[in-house]
């Protein structure tokens, strides 16, 4: 250390900042009497250089800062809280313990990277994590700009970045399958799809040894830290270039037109409950960072052991900064929050009516342009659907998944919430002070059956995670339409691929912003498990070469989103429910015109859109019963100037199921329509258009 020039530095930002011929050090600590930050020669160095630090040059408020000169971009480090001030109930303070750098921006774990060393009092230096110093400062982003795409025009697809890529029916060399320069590979097929943003499941450093024994993490809800892309993600393993694949990725997907949003866990840590292991925030300050019981031990309203406490001051700015973070340094274009209701929460757990942490992040300038989602409930029972604080958050509809499924199911007493679902869920979001892209409406996502998986299974079938069959989800409101799992029944396999159009057909369709799930295109198939967070293998992979009924549903689901995204290509022609909600009544039908059947036992629907202010009229028609029906159609409102033509039957064999997008539609000169069984209809009917007419001077 005697070749080091060691200063005061400063706090004006934390992390590992690299600037005048060194780094500067700066972390929080309000309890810390004295601290240390500690210098790694390599990964597997158990013996770092150590730099005290006192509070009388070191300390400025409740943060801890130091200069180290000659120390730049690549330099492994951590700190140690060797002595604290007051020992207070519930804190976890160990002077032996290495910890990470909370606002650090590289993790590496190594081969010695031990999660379990780290529960036992004493040192870890043999089998901790480290951060790196990183220098962002010079990665070229070009002419990289954000697609700031509307929500009416949006189609998200969630995806997980090693999942998409990493089986080897992607026909990727194997050093890409699974990293970010192997999403980068697959854009055309983004691209040809037609989406217009893709989700990505967490990508925050997480702990791939939080699972049971024998497992790993897959999905990645165990961040480690806030700031650090993950990365095993990266076909780069050089500790800057994780940073600059990851913002490789990004910057190729906006040249694209493709925004990316984050699945961001702002929840909790990998750090676990009362017995989880001591690398980090427990470390620092376990009052501060989580929340704590009356007998000061871990809550658990995230289902994973312990539970941010995103009211503290520091704890509410390390969730704003990195979110600034991903959005300035990352140039991502918004985020998705996983058990957003907690940051409702307390420091005692308690829900609040005007949380601050929603309210800042809501009100945030530097987050002005992003799109923020949240799913508005946790594992504690706190279900805020309809009631999150702030006008700008948006919220993944959990109702709208469910009555659409159990519509389409044909459950009883349906027909009414089905409607409901379809122009918007004013139920839930108030048309007079929410507008119609308040609702994320979405069938499948990660957590829970795959498309096909829906209309395969009546029951999970998880035991391949070695809980008994005990873990995910019981209600999924699924049906195997005769026959559990795989069959060789063409009748009843067509029944499934018809039952997956028209789930699809309708979240597209709907009132609000869809998400899709990846591979549900082409009816990628988890096996009836419908938790697969420890399945880092084939069974949760991407397959990129589907059978002949994915195939078939891949043809349907790329001329259908032709549809969606049609305003640029086709301007006079757009059949968006949600468009129609905005420039037109919607009128409702049964079997015959106006009259719709809310009973208890009714099992199908109908309505129009007129004059939807896009030049064309729209009825649609689902029928959810298991007999064919005839339907009268009301009148064409144009007619005889115009007629009722054919878009989409799921009713019919393919290809006739769906109309190309430019192509001559079917022409229905009949005012009666056969629809089949379970299938969803809808017609156009164009405006006719009347040039203005030129007046003489």
């Amino acid at each position: 250390m005697t070749s080091r020039k060691i200063s005061a530095g400063h706090c004006r930002q934390l992390g590992a900042t690299p600037e005048a011929h060194g780094t500067n050090f700066a972390i929080w600590g309000r309890l810390a009497k004295s601290m240390e930050l500690l210098l790694f020669s390599s990964e597997k160095d158990e013996q770092p250089d150590v730099i005290p630090l006192t509070s009388e040059e070191h300390r400025s408020g409740y943060y801890w800062h130091v200069h180290v000169g000659g120390v730049g971009a690549g330099q492994l480090y951590a700190w140690r809280v060797k002595d604290v001030l007051v020992t207070l109930p519930g804190n976890r303070f160990d002077p032996e313990k290495a910890l990470l750098d909370p606002y650090g921006h590289r993790i590496v774990l190594g081969d010695s990277y031990n999660r379990q060393c780290s529960s036992a009092h004493g040192s870890n230096l043999h089998c901790c994590a480290k951060n790196v110093v990183t220098d962002l400062r010079h990665y070229d982003w070009e002419d990289d700009h954000f697609p700031r795409h509307a929500l009416s025009r949006s189609v998200i697809y969630e995806m997980h970045v090693g999942g998409f890529t990493k089986d080897p029916s992607s026909g990727l060399p194997d050093y890409l399958r699974g990293t970010y320069a192997g999403v980068i590979k697959k854009i055309p097929y983004l691209q040809e799809l037609g989406v217009t943003a893709v989700e990505l499941l967490p990508v925050f450093q997480f702990d791939p040894q939080d699972a049971r024994p024998g497992k790993q993490n897959y999905w990645g809800y165990s961040p480690m830290g806030f700031f650090a892309p993950h990365a095993e993600y990266a076909s780069d393993g050089s500790h800057l270039g994780v940073l600059n694949e990851f913002r490789d990725m990004v910057k190729a997907l906006h040249k694209v037109n493709i925004e990316v949003i984050l699945d961001v866990v702002y929840n909790h840590t990998a750090e676990g409950g009362d017995d989880g292991p001591v690398f980090c925030f427990r470390g620092l300050d376990n009052d501060a960072f989580y929340t704590l019981d009356e007998q000061f031990h871990s809550t658990n309203y995230s289902g994973c052991g312990n539970t941010l406490d995103a009211s503290h001051p520091m704890t509410k700015k390390m969730i704003t900064d990195s979110l600034r973070f991903w959005r300035e340094e990352m140039h991502i274009d918004g985020f998705r929050f996983d058990l957003a209701a907690i940051l409702s929460r307390d420091g005692f757990g308690q829900p609040m009516n005007d949380p601050p942490t929603i309210r800042t992040i809501d009100g945030d300038y530097s987050l002005a342009d992003t799109k923020l989602f949240a799913e508005a409930w946790d594992a504690g029972g706190l279900y805020l659907v309809g009631r999150m604080a702030g006008d700008r958050w948006r919220e993944w509809n959990g109702r709208f998944r469910d009555d659409v499924r159990r519509f389409i199911k044909g459950d009883n007493g349906m027909v009414s919430a089905f409607a409901t679902r379809l122009i918007g869920s004013p139920d839930i979001y108030h048309p007079e002070f929410s507008d119609p892209y308040k609702s994320l409406n979405f069938i499948t996502c990660h957590d829970g059956f795959t498309l096909w998986d829906l209309v395969s299974y009546n029951r999970k079938h998880n035991e391949a995670n070695g809980e008994h069959n005990r873990d995910g989800s019981n209600d999924n409101h699924s049906w195997n339409h005769g026959t559990e799992g795989p069959s060789d029944d063409p009748a009843l396999n067509a029944l499934r691929l018809r039952q997956a159009k028209n789930l699809f057909l309708i979240n597209l369709m709907s009132v609000g912003t869809p998400m899709i799930l990846m591979g549900d295109e082409i009816l990628r198939t988890q096996s009836g498990n419908n938790n697969v967070y420890c399945q880092d293998n084939p069974l949760s992979w991407m397959n990129w070469k589907p059978g002949l009924h994915g195939r078939e549903m891949q043809r349907f689901v790329t001329e259908l989103m032709r549809y969606r995204s049609v305003l640029k290509e086709e301007p006079r022609f757009f059949f968006s429910l949600e468009q129609a909600l905005v420039s037109a009544n919607v009128d409702w039908h049964g079997a015959l015109p106006f009259q719709p059947d809310w009973s208890e036992n009714s099992h199908s629907l109908g309505l129009t859109a007129y004059d939807t202010g896009h030049g064309v009229d729209v009825y649609a028609f689902f029928n959810a019963w298991w007999e064919p029906l005839t339907l009268t159609l009301p009148a064409p409102p144009h007619y005889p100037a115009g007629n009722w033509k054919r878009v989409v039957d799921t009713g019919l064999l393919p290809p006739e199921d769906i109309t190309p997008l430019g192509c001559e539609y079917a022409v229905i000169h009949a005012s009666e329509y056969r629809v089949a069984p379970r299938s969803v209809l809808i017609l156009v009917c164009r405006t006719p258009f009347n040039p203005p007419v030129k007046k003489e001077p």
